[in-house]
């Protein structure tokens, strides 16, 4: 029987599939996500390609988990930026700045290059709900601001911020799309329809 690494079977498990994320993450960071094979997984975690298939059914499955993992942190990034912000439109402008920011420190490329791959069917529910609970607050307050239609405020920040986010990535100063974006949509918000 091979030895464990840590206190537990328990523990070692987790720490083994840890180790194959972390492996996967840094080849999808460095060479983009299609570098994500049992191969070089394996080979970037030290471990014997058979060993992946005890933690995940394929490599797609491996790149489900890292999507559902980078949104979990994107989650929480966005959910410690806007804490203790009472006023909604105080909280959209936190949580906008806070996205704009995670695009200008560049950690979006992973999740851009993970998207290229084809998860499984089995697990695009559980991504997509990943996906609206890391929304869900910004919703919430876009509800509170007494727009008429959430969902055309929702789509209308969602252009400010895509807009936003292509001109960081060519290089713009960060710090001032981001103000302007937020300025730009702190204005559009308020001159919406209301209630």
């Amino acid at each position: 029987m091979p030895k464990i690494q840590a206190p537990t079977v328990v523990l070692h498990r987790e720490l083994r599939r840890q180790q194959l994320m972390d492996a996967a993450m840094e080849l999808a960071l460095a060479t983009g996500a299609e570098s994500i094979t049992v191969a070089a997984v394996a080979s970037k975690a030290g471990l014997a390609r058979s060993s992946i298939y005890e933690y995940f059914a394929s490599s797609a499955d491996l790149v489900a988990d890292l999507v559902l993992e980078e949104l979990e942190y994107y989650t929480q990034r966005l959910a410690t930026a806007t804490k203790g912000a009472q006023d909604p439109f105080e909280r959209i402008e936190l949580w906008i700045s806070e996205s704009l920011r995670y695009v200008a420190d560049g950690r979006h490329m992973l999740v851009k290059s993970l998207n290229t791959i084809t998860t499984p069917d089995a697990r695009k529910d559980e991504i997509l709900l990943g996906h609206r609970r890391m929304v869900a607050p910004l919703q919430e307050a876009l509800s509170q601001t007494g727009v008429a239609d959430v969902r055309v405020a929702a789509a209308l920040l969602s252009s400010v911020t895509d807009a936003a986010s292509i001109r960081i990535d060519a290089g713009n100063d960060a710090e001032l799309e981001i103000q302007s974006a937020v300025a730009f949509a702190l204005a559009g918000l308020r001159a919406l329809p209301k209630n």
